[in-house]
Parts: C-alpha cells; sequence; structure tokens
C-alpha cells in the first residue's frame, strides 16, 4: 500500500492527474473504472484541462464501478457528472465508453454489465481484470455501492450486482470485490474532515473498522493507493 498525503483537494487531483496520465501513456489499451463523487469532478476538470490534448484518449476504455439507477440526464447520475466535466471535453471514441444504463431494470442491467466486463476486459483467473480502478469512500466507510448493512455483496460470486442505498432506498448496480481487488491498480480518492474518523479507523484497523466495506479493498495481484489530502489524513498523522 501506498499512502500519499497532500495540503488540499486541488493538490489531491493534480497528482492524481499526474499519476494517470502516466498510465495513460502506456501503447497498450487502459481500461478503467471510474468513480462518481467530488473528488472525481475535480479530477475530471483537471485531467481535461491540463492533459485533454496531451493523452491518446483513443488507447483508453472507461467503465463505472457503480451507477445510480436513474437516466443518464439525471443529475445523480455518474455517467452524466463525467460527461460534464471529462468527456464533453475530450477527443475520445463513443466506443470506448461503457456505461452502466441506469435507466434500465437493475437486475438484468448487473447482469448485462457483468457481461461487458467479461467480454470487454482482459481477465486473470477467470476474473475481468481493470488496469485501473479508481475509488471513492463515504462518511460510513462505504466504496462502490457496497455499504456496511450490506458488506456481503463484497464477497459476491457475481461481477456486478444491485445494491441499495440504506437510507434514500435508491437501488444502484455496483462492481463486487472480486472485480475491485482482480484490479492492477486500486487508487482511493479520499478528501475532507468528514472522512477523516473512517480513513483512522481503517488504517490503523480501529475500532469498527471490519464493518466497513472499503478496508476489504486489497488487491490480489496489484497496487493500492490512497490520495488523501491534509484533512481525510488528520487521524493518521
Amino acid at each position: 500500500m501506498t499512502l500519499n498525503i497532500y495540503d488540499t483537494k486541488d493538490q489531491v487531483a493534480k497528482e492524481f492527474s499526474e499519476y494517470f496520465r502516466d498510465l495513460a501513456m502506456s501503447d497498450q489499451t487502459i481500461h478503467i473504472a471510474l468513480s462518481g463523487g467530488s473528488t472525481p469532478k475535480i479530477i475530471f476538470d483537471y485531467l481535461a484541462e491540463h492533459f485533454g490534448s496531451e493523452i491518446d484518449w483513443s488507447k483508453i476504455n472507461f467503465y463505472w464501478g457503480d451507477e445510480r439507477c436513474v437516466a443518464p440526464t439525471d443529475s445523480e447520475s455518474n455517467y452524466k457528472m463525467t460527461v460534464d466535466h471529462l468527456l464533453s471535453k475530450i477527443e475520445i471514441p463513443e466506443s470506448n465508453i461503457h456505461r452502466v444504463l441506469g435507466e434500465n431494470d437493475p437486475e438484468g442491467e448487473a447482469v448485462r454489465y457483468g457481461q461487458v466486463l467479461e467480454t470487454k476486459l482482459p481477465n486473470l483467473n477467470d476474473i475481468p481484470q481493470f488496469d485501473l480502478v479508481m475509488l471513492g469512500m463515504g462518511d460510513d466507510g462505504h466504496t462502490v455501492s457496497i455499504f456496511p448493512d450490506s458488506i456481503s455483496l463484497w464477497d459476491s460470486p457475481e461481477n456486478c450486482v444491485v445494491a441499495t442505498h440504506p437510507d434514500s432506498g435508491q437501488k444502484r448496480v455496483t462492481i463486487t470485490g472480486k472485480i475491485v481487488n482482480n484490479s492492477k491498480a486500486v487508487a482511493f480518492l479520499v478528501t475532507g474532515a468528514g472522512k477523516a474518523e473512517k480513513v483512522q479507523e481503517i488504517l490503523k484497523k480501529e475500532k469498527d473498522f471490519a464493518s466497513y466495506p472499503a478496508h476489504l479493498v486489497q488487491p490480489l495481484h496489484g497496487e493500492l493507493i490512497w490520495f488523501l489530502d491534509q484533512d481525510a489524513a488528520k487521524g493518521i498523522q
């Protein structure tokens, strides 16, 4: 595990974007699972502004680690956020964008998207393998859309499952732990003081850390990199 702590969330965006740029310089096709949330939003803005013309986007294939079951034009759609802050600002083939169809029946879409991963991604040990999975972490310790009250979904044998937000009841399609932990690299992007308590518990293995899905992120064949700002890291310094 690599722990990177930066002064501000804007510096997190800069440093991760440079990491992304270096990854994208490979001659190979790159498969990346994106995250929603406030931190990816500023990362996408930075990527588009500073590296939009430098990166060969034709080699990049984008997927989503999770998606809310809403239309792609809905303000809660992770896909829409990515369009607004990145995809609309870069030259990337439409065929390289593999969105979760949040407007479809959730159960059927989880099956369909799992098959997309089987078809499009290379595999290792008969499991689809991303080059990079971007992850956020909620104030409750959830990651992708696997929440503490449904942490058993992490170990599902399926590539994708349907999760339910514990407060709103909103359905979401999410990749499972076997996909996350099979990736060549996993990057946690965590900023803000509201995350500090869970970051401390998970990294120091304190209190209720075992009940948080985020602590289950342990890549089997790749690297785990944390990108934190000072506010999120205040409990571990």
